[in-house]
């Protein structure tokens, strides 16, 4: 069951995924037609991408720790969440991640990294108090298995096409608003028409690429759950710790907009119970991954 979950929540993300490249280059290529540069645009809009991929590669995870004040303990400060991480690292097959801490009651966690030679996991101080030894394991496999599956890259990767698709719709409306734009295509009805498909992608794009991207999110979240409860054995200590996380409604202090994605469950303790809010959700609901939890 663990491992259809595993694969079931891999297949979903790549295909999300896919759907978002085909997305930008739908976007490239109208964004092509109205400029006239046929290919080139294409060309121009990825190497955008390239650009922002490479400067967030080596930086992301430093500016993160620095936005949400985390600091590196020691050894001799929490031997026995030293002793979990490196227990679960063995088991995962990575390499031991760094471990940072959040001097904040709330209980959350997330992980951080461009990869497993250079990963970090985050605990809040009320995750170390406020959760037994078990369930912090289950907190814990849950962010290695996000750093064993690359998903701190994956969502990267996704963030970076996100701001793309937002770049590209501010060009192509503000070529509109200030009567830019040479399209290609003849006149008449066909030209017209050109236009206003275009207007309404620009338009709707950025909101379409934020729900493709919480909705890849969601998955992996799903994905972690699974696999956690693999590397630790006991998908109970995960489901009891989403628990108590689920009733601890003090909201993490430090956490943004930027960051929300990141950690296991939402630090603003937003809950939206309809269907069209709920796609807005970085997280899935934390009554769908107990029971999901439960049932393997």
């Amino acid at each position: 069951m663990i491992y259809d979950r595993i694969a079931a929540n891999k297949r979903n993300s790549i295909l999300l995924f896919a759907f978002f490249f085909l997305f930008n280059l739908l976007l490239g290529w109208v964004f092509s037609e109205i400029f006239g540069l046929g290919y080139f645009g294409i060309f121009i809009a990825f190497f955008i991408a390239i650009i922002m991929i490479f400067s967030a590669f080596y930086k992301s995870d430093s500016l993160v720790l620095s936005i949400s004040k985390a600091k590196e303990v020691k050894e001799k400060e929490f031997p026995h969440l030293f002793n979990s991480v490196e227990g679960l690292a063995i088991a995962a097959g990575i390499p031991k991640p760094k471990l940072y801490m959040i001097d904040d009651t709330a209980i959350n966690a997330f992980a951080t990294g461009r990869d497993p030679e250079h990963a970090v996991i985050v605990v809040t101080k009320g995750a170390v108090q406020r959760l037994n030894r078990l369930e912090l394991e289950g907190v814990i496999g849950h962010e290695m298995s996000h750093i064993k599956n690359y998903d701190i890259r994956f969502m990267m990767l996704v963030t970076v096409m996100v701001g793309t698709t937002a770049l590209l719709s501010n060009i192509i409306l503000r070529s509109f608003l200030w009567g830019g734009g040479r399209s290609r295509r003849g006149g008449g009805n066909i030209q017209i028409a050109f236009i206003v498909f275009g207007l309404i992608l620009a338009i709707l794009t950025p909101v379409i690429a934020q729900i493709i991207k919480f909705a890849i999110s969601r998955k992996r979240e799903f994905l972690a759950d699974a696999d956690g409860a693999l590397i630790t054995r006991y998908p109970k200590g995960l489901a009891d710790a989403l628990r108590k996380i689920s009733k601890d409604q003090e909201p993490l202090e430090v956490a943004n907009e930027a960051t929300e994605n990141l950690y296991i469950s939402n630090p603003f303790k937003k809950k939206h119970k309809s269907w069209f809010k709920g796609m807005f959700n970085t997280h899935p609901p934390v009554e769908e991954r107990i029971a999901a939890l439960e049932k393997m």
